[in-house]
């Protein structure tokens, strides 16, 4: 059994007391030594002082950076082999392709590439390496560059403009281009291609010029565009995108029309028929069911599937639910979610014994809808847990890992942001008992932003412990108390929004564990008599935590006291949910299937499952007795009854 982190206090206590010195008192030189070298004051580093540090060869990468494209790729390639196993060395070896690439040393470049790098840039400067020594390599990979709506870096001019003169990017990948920097808004990317198309091209420019002032006119323009109808594909697959978002009734109309007079290529032809099936799902447009259906069956597209089933669900089409499942991909059809439904589908239909099969193979997944089906068959939840128990010998081992050992060399200097790629690399390159080794050692750490990444990097998908750590216990505890709100749902809440960072920052401007907005901060703060936290105040976890526990009570009390309807609101905000709830269906089941939004309803479903999880592990494991919703919350109706202003 994994021993608890309590208990292991003084184990580990022991272990990290017994690691090497070595360097570490000269911390100091060393956060000097790279602060230097960052801005290349090599006046300003004491080599001597820091030599045999764990860290010494993040100076060296400043250093030999900075010597770069003059240094020989022999020096570079030595430095990457020295530091293999350490992310030092996949940035030394990008910032050579890129330096190299600047100066058109092809040869020094191919030297340090493992093939083909990460980044537009890079790549660009790779093909052009590869012109003359594999000129058909460097012609596709080219032309993948080329064919996309944006404008390309500066790093991609030559390599263009010599597959433009030796004919591998034609007239027709110029129209190709254009056509789609059309779909992706790009007007100045468009008039620079435009310039560079000949006169064979003036028929399809012009039949462009009436689509973009009318998408409608996409009936009446030449079926075939471009010498040899080579623009036609390109042509109506890019008017057909804008058509389809503005308009997807008429848009529809029309391409029922056109599609028998036109000779697409089957890409062509399948992205627009993907386009308008899906936003004539999205948008509850009826006409053409049949045509719409036919399309979905064809493609076997995994999202367009999903949608037909949810169609299907809103309309109580239960055959339609059943018949569409089954034509999902057998790894997707057997996903809790859809043998779920299926369940559900067949207990409609008056078969509940088939229902009980389909249910029985959904409760065996851990999820917001196997634990649904679990309800059904009322049986606990099959958590998976897989206990972990790593002993002394492998922790003392894996604590005088190089990687781990620059690690907390990293922590120690405050340099977070690099001791994490090193973490993470580690964890990436090790076996998968090795990766459960590093996973315990974050835990012993009390690691915990670090640990939620290890086990998602290491595939541990069933080391619970480690997934979900007992993360601020006792303040969730205790403000849940104090808020009358459910301690777990706030740890499923916290784990799903922040995987317990407390500096975590959204692009929308939320912060800390629970991810609340500074003016909700503000106003919650000053309701609990403490003022307006600020911007940093927020961050504190307690703080955090108490604001944010007060916020999903008021939810849940916006809610009769419902937490799934609470859960949504938290994500999405009360306003949508109550627009939601006014047309909803009435099982918590459908509502849940039915939020428009696909972050919310995912997010609805790991926040209620991750709260199963949290209650179970503090049951030491069991989940008898555990229960994802009250009978209430699965039984009442959602609709506008749900609303408790009413």
């Amino acid at each position: 059994m994994l021993l608890s982190l309590g208990h292991c206090k003084t184990l580990i206590a022991a272990i990290l007391c017994s690691l090497p010195l070595a360097g570490q008192a000269d911390d100091r030189a060393m956060r000097e030594a790279l602060e230097a070298a960052r801005n290349a004051q090599w006046e300003k580093t004491d080599r001597d002082a820091i030599e045999d540090h764990v860290l010494a060869g993040y100076v060296d990468y400043h250093q030999l950076r900075q010597r770069l494209p003059q240094i020989d790729a022999d020096r570079v390639q030595s430095y990457i082999e020295r530091h293999e196993d350490s992310p030092l060395s996949d940035w030394m070896r990008g910032q050579a392709i890129a330096e190299y690439g600047k100066a058109r040393r092809p040869a020094s470049l191919l030297a340090v590439a493992d093939g083909v790098p990460d980044g537009t840039a890079r790549q660009c400067y790779y093909y052009t390496a590869l012109l003359d020594r594999m000129p058909e390599t460097a012609a596709q990979g080219g032309r993948d560059l080329w064919l996309v709506g944006r404008s390309q870096p500066d790093a991609c001019d030559s390599l263009f403009d010599t597959l433009r003169a030796r004919g591998e990017i034609g007239q027709a990948h110029i129209w190709e281009r254009m056509m789609l920097a059309w779909q992706a808004g790009e007007t100045g990317l468009m008039n620079y291609l435009g310039r560079q198309l000949n006169a064979d091209w003036h028929s399809a420019r012009t039949s462009l010029e009436r689509l973009r002032k009318d998408y409608a006119a996409v009936t009446r323009v030449p079926a075939c565009t471009g010498p040899g109808c080579q623009g036609s594909g390109p042509l109506f697959s890019a008017a057909m995108h804008g058509f389809t978002r503005a308009d997807t009734e008429a848009a529809l109309e029309a391409w029922r029309k056109i599609d028998p007079h036109l000779s697409l290529e089957a890409r062509h032809r399948d992205a627009i028929e993907r386009d308008l099936a899906f936003y004539a799902m999205v948008r509850d447009i009826d006409q053409h069911g049949g045509w719409r259906d036919q399309v979905v069956a064809r493609l076997g597209d995994a999202e367009l599937l999903e949608l037909r089933v949810r169609s299907a669900l809103a309309e109580r089409d239960w055959p339609g639910v059943i018949d569409w499942v089954h034509r999902m991909p057998d790894e997707t059809r057997q996903e809790a979610r859809w043998q779920y439904w299926v369940g559900r589908a067949l207990e409609q239909q008056g078969d509940p014994a088939t229902a009980e099969k389909a249910y029985a193979a959904a409760a065996g997944e851990r999820s917001f809808f196997g634990f649904a089906a679990a309800d059904r068959l009322d049986r606990p939840y099959a958590l998976n847990l897989e206990r972990n128990t790593i002993d002394a010998a492998t922790r003392r081992e894996i604590a005088d890992w190089p990687a781990v050992q620059r690690t907390e060399a990293l922590r120690r200097i405050d340099e977070p942001g690099l001791a994490n790629s090193e973490w993470y690399r580690a964890v990436a390159r090790a076996t998968p008992e090795e990766a459960r080794a590093l996973a315990d050692y974050a835990a012993q750490r009390g690691w915990l932003p670090e640990l939620v990444q290890t086990t998602i990097i290491g595939g541990m998908w069933d080391a619970l412990s480690w997934r979900f750590p007992e993360a601020y216990r006792d303040d969730f505890l205790h403000w849940g108390d104090v808020a009358g709100v459910d301690p777990y749902l706030l740890m499923g809440i916290a784990r799903r929004e922040s995987a317990y960072n407390p500096s975590a920052l959204s692009p929308a401007g939320a912060r800390g564990l629970m991810q609340l907005m500074p003016a909700t901060a503000a106003q919650l703060g000053r309701g609990q008599g403490i003022g307006d936290p600020g911007p940093y105040g927020v961050l504190e976890p307690e703080v955090n935590i108490r604001l944010g526990s007060i916020y999903l009570g008021e939810l849940i009390e916006r809610y009769s006291g419902n937490r799934l309807a609470a859960t949504a609101a938290y994500n999405a905000g009360p306003g949508r949910v109550d627009r939601w709830l006014l047309d909803a269906p009435e099982a918590f089941d459908l509502f849940v299937e039915s939020i428009p939004f696909r972050e919310t309803r995912n997010y609805v479903q790991a926040v209620l499952a991750y709260r199963v999880i949290f209650e179970s592990l503090s049951r030491g494991g069991e989940s008898a007795g555990v229960e994802m919703l009250s009978p209430a919350e699965k039984t009442l109706r959602y609709d506008r009854s749900l609303l408790a202003r009413n």
